[in-house]
């Protein structure tokens, strides 16, 4: 847990919970903050462990990175494998994946190397401004006006050179957990402000969550079942958590995988967890003993 990243308060929130639910369930759980590869394999091998639980959100947490160090040590590890991490957490590779397998995604365009367009390049207003490779809706804007781009790219490219623009889905925001390679209930969550931003996913008070969420039966029905698509295509294992908007009119558009999603208290995949009966500690020992279980394969990236 822990890690270097911008989402390294939200992983330490995340182990440490982890930790104390699998601590009540009997298992001799050692906290280890890494901070970056070089620390990965000196800690883990001063601690003679016989798994990892993988807590960490971010880059080198979820990126692939940490998980390729632990393939290398032949260490069992929670989780997708390398390469399906690191293509989720690229929102560019990922949405190509996506609109290669048919996979429904709002039209968006990239830029890179602090590129600023003199144009709307073809979309159309409002617009979602994120970095390609962050978590936790850090580095995100809602652009509601075109002057309004050039300050949404330069918050996004503090974090990340390469840059996502993506039509806003009018309409509603769900998210569907994945355990055991199966979808949980769906939630939908009400932010106060205008999107989910960071503050509205880890401030108290600032989001309402339905879980199962409040839509009809078929629509309910066809959000899982894309949930499901979206992380078998790219090559996601055990679990996860895929994150959709939907539109007025009752479309589909996936936005994102989580291959670690958060295990905090105001967390997604808890809360639907909890919804079908699968308490806390009950997830965590899951997604624990699925570590040694895990056959993982690589996702097939077309034309990437």
């Amino acid at each position: 847990m822990g890690g270097s990243s911008s989402e390294r308060e939200v992983s330490l929130v995340s182990g440490r919970g982890v930790c104390e639910a699998l601590k009540r369930r009997g298992y001799d759980v050692m906290p280890l903050d890494i901070k970056d590869e070089n620390d990965a394999p000196r800690l883990l091998n001063a601690a003679g462990v016989e798994v990892v639980f993988i807590a960490l959100h971010g880059g080198f947490g979820e990126d692939g990175t940490v998980q390729k160090i632990l393939e290398d040590m032949k260490m069992p590890y929670t989780g997708s494998g390398w390469q399906a991490s690191a293509l989720a957490m690229d929102k560019i590779k990922s949405k190509k994946v996506m609109e290669e397998k048919g996979i429904p995604t709002p039209p968006y365009r990239t830029f890179k190397n602090n590129e600023y367009p003199s144009s709307l390049c073809g979309l159309s207003l409002p617009l979602i401004v994120k970095p390609s490779r962050q978590g936790s809706s850090i580095g995100v804007s809602m652009v509601a006006e075109s002057d309004g781009l050039k300050d949404g790219l330069k918050k996004a490219y503090a974090f990340d050179f390469e840059v996502v623009v993506e039509e806003y889905i009018d309409g509603r925001e769900i998210h569907i957990g994945i355990l055991d390679d199966k979808p949980l209930p769906v939630v939908e969550v009400v932010p106060k402000s205008k999107f989910y931003d960071y503050q509205a996913k880890y401030e108290d008070g600032s989001t309402e969550y339905l879980v199962p969420a409040a839509i009809d039966k078929d629509v309910y029905l066809r959000a899982q079942a894309l949930a499901i698509r979206t992380h078998n295509a790219l090559g996601c294992c055990f679990f996860s958590r895929v994150d959709m908007r939907l539109s007025a009119d009752n479309r589909l558009f996936t936005l994102e995988v989580n291959t670690i999603p958060g295990l905090t208290a105001q967390s997604l995949l808890p809360k639907a967890a909890k919804s079908a009966g699968i308490t806390f500690e009950d997830l965590c020992e899951k997604i624990l003993n699925s570590a040694r279980a895990t056959t993982r394969v690589a996702p097939t990236l077309l034309g990437i």
